[in-house]
């Protein structure tokens, strides 16, 4: 799953969209477009079909040397964007995955790795690299000591601790095959309602029951309204 000289990158199968992250180059605005494009594809498919983000490797020392607030902020909502995506988002990790491999992984919803992957937070000028990662680590798992490790000293996470947080949904020897069966799972729900469904999974942590009610009978309305204008037609 390596990208050559490039960070990310970009192609279309006949039903999916592939996104490749390759962690061990530094972020950058190329990084940031080609997850803008993917979602730009995605958009314009309007729920159709599935985005398959594949993710491998981990930046070394001075990735970070160049880069600016402005250049985050953009990688930031890029992934912001991604995670809203009006489509499933399956991703697929081998070896060590960090930085901006790491960043796309935690962003996806489904999420399929080897027993060799590693979840590795950067390390520069002494500290862990503070992007959204940390957030997305810790939302899963705050009080977990790998987690914990992890954010605090840069410990990778090996394989079976993340499969026991919920870091990754399963462990396959075999990606093609696991990835497969996940879309064909994924498959039964249109992307556009399984937007909406995440988005009331993740506003439910910080939301309280009253505040959710109105945005959950609404969700119900429509799938009302969908059902009865099915059977009248």
């Amino acid at each position: 799953m390596k990208n050559g000289n490039k960070a990310a990158d970009v192609h279309s199968g006949d039903e999916d969209l592939f996104l490749r992250i390759d962690g061990s180059r530094p972020l950058s605005p190329a990084a940031a477009a080609a997850v803008n494009a993917v979602c730009d594809s995605a958009e314009d498919r309007n729920g159709r079909g599935r985005v398959i983000v594949q993710v491998s490797g981990a930046p070394a020392g001075g990735w970070a040397d160049d880069l600016t607030v402005a250049q985050v902020s953009k990688w930031e909502r890029a992934l912001r964007r991604l995670e809203r995506l009006p489509a499933t988002t399956l991703a697929v990790a081998d070896g060590d995955c960090g930085g901006i491999a790491l960043d796309a992984l935690l962003a996806t919803d489904y999420r399929i790795a080897t027993a060799a992957v590693r979840l590795c937070v950067p390390v520069g000028d002494g500290a862990t690299w503070p992007g959204m990662a940390l957030y997305r680590l810790a939302q899963h798992g705050s009080g977990a000591a790998a987690v914990r490790r992890a954010v605090l000293f840069g410990t990778p996470i090996d394989a079976s601790d993340a499969l026991a947080l919920h870091l990754v949904d399963e462990l396959a020897d075999n990606l093609d095959d696991a990835l497969a069966n996940a879309a064909l799972r994924a498959g039964a729900v249109p992307g556009a309602e399984l937007a909406i469904r995440r988005q009331l999974m993740l506003d439910a942590a910080s939301t309280s029951f009253e505040e959710a009610l109105g945005v959950h009978l609404a969700a119900c309305d429509r799938v009302l309204r969908r059902a009865s204008t099915a059977v009248a037609s």
